[in-house]
């Protein structure tokens, strides 16, 4: 436990910068997560734009927050991406 005034500050911080990166990165996966089930299942073909576009805005809000560094933000996307090039293909 810190002694110091700052310390219990700085503690205080953290604990909320925590908490935001939390719902951030939580909110970050779902969409991932609901945008590559849609990628692979064919008949939600309507929504895979507006998921896609969903999904891409939510990572480049993550990043630009420093919840998740910028090539991981580009990885992610280029993952997706590649995933809807597959889809069209079909």
């Amino acid at each position: 436990m810190p002694n110091k005034p700052a310390a219990k500050k700085y503690l205080r911080v953290s604990k909320n910068k925590h908490k935001r990166n939390l719902v951030i990165k939580n909110k970050l996966k779902a969409i991932i997560k609901k945008t590559k089930e849609a990628l692979e299942d064919s008949k939600a073909a309507s929504k895979i734009e507006e998921l896609l576009k969903e999904a891409v805005k939510t990572i480049d809000r993550a990043a630009q927050k420093k919840v998740i560094k910028k090539n991981a933000a580009a990885r992610k996307k280029r993952v997706l991406f590649k995933k809807l090039r597959k889809v069209g293909k079909k």
